[in-house]
């Protein structure tokens, strides 16, 4: 879906979204179009249970001295409380309902109002950005989709004052929504489609957006000591791969080190030779979501040229049983020397990560490292499908993340690490094992982590319970939710960028 800007003219025709505040107030727009229609709108208001509230949508047939198709009538709820993530709900809400009402075109009407603390043209920046979000769809295997049943909606014009300023300021959601969009796509692809050098190839296409992309297969990871990485891989057919991306935006990397973002790529998990029930194994495509993530904030910041430099890289394997799959009991040695024993393959996540973040420092010796990983399904446990586990050894890096998420509405909670958890995971035969026992497994697997983190600011991001999500939100279809993306660019944005 296309979106864009004009000044703000009432149409004439087409289906026109209008906003009503809290209480049946009509806005500019609405009151002018309920004199051309002698006051049927406020009637109509009246006879329903549309109040303005923000959640609030109301389609109604044509009155009479109107002559546009369709005119829908949105809730913004108190203006005062009009934010960012208010507005964007709104315009995901607008976008999911005009995608179904067969019209191609439609225009949304975003007048000042009274009160509301954000101007017209910022309003609508923010409007445009969710329904965009929310246009998302992922369907080229629908083969035999009935027309009626796809959305018809391809462009959507935010009519406001200040049309030129807003279109400006749009070309940088438009940017993130890209990468939104990317790892959406990635995430949503089966594993037959997407394994560790298929992804390895999709990472690489960034190269056209100015991203230095390098990919190490099996033999230079051999060499480098990757054992720790390599052991998940080797019971498939597919060959690990580590890509590392570049974005240089801020100059020198040796007068300004970058920063990092790590992505666990388990393009797909079924647990090894500790498998995993059948019931639910086909959602462990997405346990390469992290990864998704990383992939995606890299175009998002390429395509807006972010002033930072960051570094993404993400371990791609694909875990299977097999005659030559990782056993339990395995020891395996990790980049950094550091032996593991591996009590259940199905903890693997974090073999992964252990030598990317280990290769991450050695070579890049970045100001920070932040993991994003469908780590363990105890975070589940712990908080569910609302937001994201958060551990960090840092406390200014784990506050920038917290209200970064809280800006762009990807909530992070922050949980504990500490000795006491840390020796739950001491082996009695190597330097530590993969599993702590029954009890805190998110925070075993962090400490575990934590092992790889050379005293750097590190954070880790649980984010299992957040990259697929059963239901639709307003600017996020059901499906694959790009959790970490727009959380990752806003961090840049706020406390990374220079000038």
């Amino acid at each position: 879906m296309k979106v864009a800007f004009a000044k703000s003219d009432l149409p004439k025709s087409g289906t026109v979204a209008v906003a009503v505040s809290d209480g049946r107030k009509l806005g500019p727009s609405a009151e002018a179009l309920d004199r051309r229609a002698k006051g049927a709108i406020a009637r109509a208001i009246a006879a329903s249970r549309f109040k303005g509230g923000s959640d609030d949508l109301l389609t109604l047939l044509t009155p009479s001295g109107i002559e546009l198709d369709r005119l829908v009538l949105y809730g913004v709820g108190k203006p005062a409380k009009l934010d960012p993530l208010a507005l964007q709900s709104i315009g995901g809400r607008i976008a999911a309902t005009l995608g179904g009402s067969g019209a191609e075109t439609a225009s949304v009407m975003v007048d000042a109002l009274d009160g509301a603390k954000m101007s017209a043209s910022k309003m609508a920046v923010e409007i445009g950005y969710g329904a965009l979000l929310r246009s998302y769809r992922f369907d080229k295997y629908r083969t035999k989709e009935k027309p009626e049943a796809k959305p018809t909606l391809k462009k959507l014009a935010l009519l406001t004052d200040g049309a030129a300023q807003a279109g400006k300021a749009f070309e940088r959601r438009e940017a993130v929504a890209a990468g939104v969009f990317f790892t959406r796509d990635l995430v949503s692809e089966p594993a037959n489609v997407i394994y560790p050098e298929s992804l390895a190839r999709e990472a690489k296409k960034l190269t056209a957006q100015g991203v230095r992309v390098e990919v190490l297969g099996e033999k230079e990871m051999a060499k480098l000591g990757m054992g720790s990485l390599l052991g998940v891989g080797q019971g498939s057919e597919r060959e690990s791969q580590l890509a590392v991306m570049v974005w240089n935006g801020a100059g020198d990397m040796k007068k300004h080190p970058p920063l990092a973002f790590v992505g666990k790529g388990v393009t797909f998990d079924t647990g090894g030779i500790s498998i995993k029930p059948a019931a639910g194994m086909e959602d462990m495509k997405w346990d390469m979501a992290g990864a998704g993530a990383v992939i995606g904030a890299m175009k998002a910041l390429a395509l807006r040229k972010a002033r930072a430099n960051v570094v993404g890289i993400v371990g791609l394997v694909e875990n299977m049983p097999s005659g030559t799959a990782q056993r339990p009991g395995d020891v395996v040695k990790s980049m950094s020397g550091q032996t593991i024993e591996v009590i259940n393959t199905d903890a693997e996540g974090r073999l992964v990560l252990a030598d990317a973040l280990w290769y991450c420092q050695d070579r890049f010796k970045p100001t920070a490292m932040i993991d994003l990983a469908t780590l363990t399904g105890a975070i589940m446990i712990s908080l569910g499908t609302e937001q994201a586990g958060l551990f960090s050894n840092n406390e200014d890096l784990a506050a920038a993340l917290q209200k970064a998420g809280a800006a762009v509405g990807e909530k992070l909670w922050r949980m504990p690490l500490g000795e006491a958890y840390d020796k739950m995971i001491n082996s009695d035969i190597a330097d530590m094992k993969n599993v702590g026992g029954r009890w805190g497994g998110s925070i075993t697997a962090a400490q575990f982590l934590q092992r790889f983190v050379n005293g750097l600011p590190w954070a880790h991001l649980d984010i299992a319970g957040m990259a697929w999500s059963d239901k639709d939100a307003p600017t996020v279809p059901k499906g694959a939710t790009a959790f970490g993306v727009r959380l990752l660019d806003r961090l840049v944005a706020d406390g990374y960028e220079k000038g």
